[in-house]
């Protein structure tokens, strides 16, 4: 089995992590969030873990093996989400969001922003890079008009 593959498991888990910290933390700030959170991570997932799942099969892991390690990784999601209900204050869950959810939240933009900008920056035709940074804009436009609804 190729490292690659195996880097692939550590990262995969530790993106679930930080997953399952931003839907608990996002249910401590009320259900509506929650849910939001949820289906935006949900979304975020299904082709991601379609991805990591062939990046395994192609580092050497057969389906099974592949498989049973893809759910071992999505345990990543509950423990972080443990750890963010454990982590909260005495004084409410207030305190505990008000470093959770911006912490999730900076770590999702960073990753986003680490494969957009490199592919902005080489796209050669303009057209395309202006497409992209519209859509970008439109993303932030939906989650800005999702949280005032």
């Amino acid at each position: 089995l190729q490292i690659s593959g195996y880097l692939n498991l550590l990262a995969n888990t530790i993106d679930n992590f930080t997953h399952g910290l931003a839907v608990a933390a996002s249910f401590l700030v009320s259900r509506k969030v929650g849910f939001l959170t949820t289906m935006a991570i949900l979304l975020h997932e299904i082709p991601h873990e379609v991805g990591d799942f062939a990046i395994l099969l192609r580092a050497g892991f057969d389906r099974w093996s592949a498989a049973k390690m893809q759910i071992y990784t999505a345990l990543g999601g509950i423990l972080g989400a443990c750890f963010a209900i454990c982590a909260q204050s005495p004084k409410g869950a207030g305190e505990t969001v008000a470093w959770i959810l911006p912490f999730t939240s900076g770590g999702f933009l960073y990753i986003a922003l680490l494969n957009v900008v490199p592919d902005l920056l080489e796209e050669k035709n303009p057209w395309n890079s202006l497409q992209q940074i519209l859509l970008l804009c439109t993303g932030i436009t939906v989650m800005v008009l999702l949280s005032h609804t």
